[in-house]
């Protein structure tokens, strides 16, 4: 029986991650998945992810973060057990700057 319980993760992801479409591609592979949550540029030039959807959908997601866009290139990948969020059913990017 596949595991359908939703958890959330919150992913740190490091490299040249900002300036390449590392948002789009995120909210693009979130949206085939079918994971609700956020995207956004961080002060220290990571991008942070949180992500809610079963275990097989956030590995599906890690995946792609260690990939990322042909134009990134990822150093890193934290993840950090997140609360999951109560009514968030979608997925954005948050605060463009």
């Amino acid at each position: 029986m596949a595991e359908t319980t939703t958890q959330a993760r919150r992913f740190l992801v490091r490299g040249r991650v900002q300036g390449v479409g590392f948002r789009w591609f995120v909210e693009r592979e979130a949206h085939i998945l079918g994971i609700a949550g956020w995207v956004r540029n961080n002060a220290d030039s990571s991008v942070e992810v949180l992500a809610m959807g079963t275990r097989d959908q956030l590995a599906g997601l890690r995946s792609r973060l260690r990939e990322g866009p042909r134009a990134a290139r990822v150093d890193d990948v934290e993840e950090h057990e997140a609360k999951p969020v109560p009514g968030l059913a979608t997925f954005r990017i948050e605060g463009a700057w």
